[in-house]
């Protein structure tokens, strides 16, 4: 692999090549061009082929891209060669919907132990975890080698409860929380806020309304 630095935005696309390699291996597919590559991804050729070579991969002229050796790649900069080993932070219905997600499709992740703090949630089976107590958390962490934790709790418990996982090791967080973690230095925070997102595409519907009322269309 490149000893380049992999820019955030390059980083952000990779699980959409991998995605797209996935499929193309599905179909039998054995090698394929940038472009028809590009065009599965949503993005254009040369920025396929930008991004591609800070693994080290610019294809063979006239060829294309071994879909096989292209998958080992892009999957080995994720970091989706071994089990990562992942806690669940809440089995409400969206940590349960997750939970279920990660142990069919989670290719290159493990559920390693699902935690909430509800009587009528601790002790259930959630595929095919017993739903551990919160009191026990950074045993869990510990003793499961987490580093990774996906957070689907209320927002007033959301900190102490990340606070805890740093505290125990875990060095990335998915949140599903809708408020702003605070963590050290190390550690990687990723959001996602589906009402915000739901309130950018009410924005960007509202001008495209007031637009076509401008233009005189329906």
């Amino acid at each position: 692999m490149s000893p380049r630095a992999v820019p955030a935005t390059t980083v952000a696309r990779l699980p959409i090549y991998l995605r797209a390699l996935d499929g193309l291996a599905a179909d039998g597919v054995e090698t394929t061009s940038s472009g028809q590559l590009a065009a599965l991804a949503g993005v254009g050729p040369a920025q396929l082929r930008r991004d591609l070579s800070f693994l080290g991969s610019h294809g063979t002229r006239g060829v294309g891209y071994d879909v096989e050796h292209l998958q080992v790649q892009v999957a080995a900069a994720l970091g989706l060669t071994g089990d990562l080993a992942v806690v669940i932070v809440g089995i409400g219905n969206l940590g349960h919907a997750l939970a279920n997600y990660v142990a069919v499709a989670g290719k290159g992740f493990r559920v390693a132990a699902l935690v909430d703090a509800g009587a009528s949630v601790v002790g259930s089976t959630v595929a095919g975890l017993v739903v551990e107590h919160d009191r026990d958390l950074v045993q869990i962490v510990r003793r499961g080698e987490v580093r990774l934790a996906v957070l689907a709790t209320p927002a007033d418990v959301a900190q102490e409860l990340c606070d805890r996982l740093v505290a125990a090791g875990v060095t990335g967080i998915l949140t599903f929380v809708p408020r702003v973690l605070t963590v050290p230095a190390g550690v990687d925070v990723r959001s996602v806020d589906l009402a915000t997102e739901l309130q950018i595409l009410a924005f960007h519907e509202r001008r495209k309304t007031s637009a076509r009322a401008l233009a005189g269309r329906p």
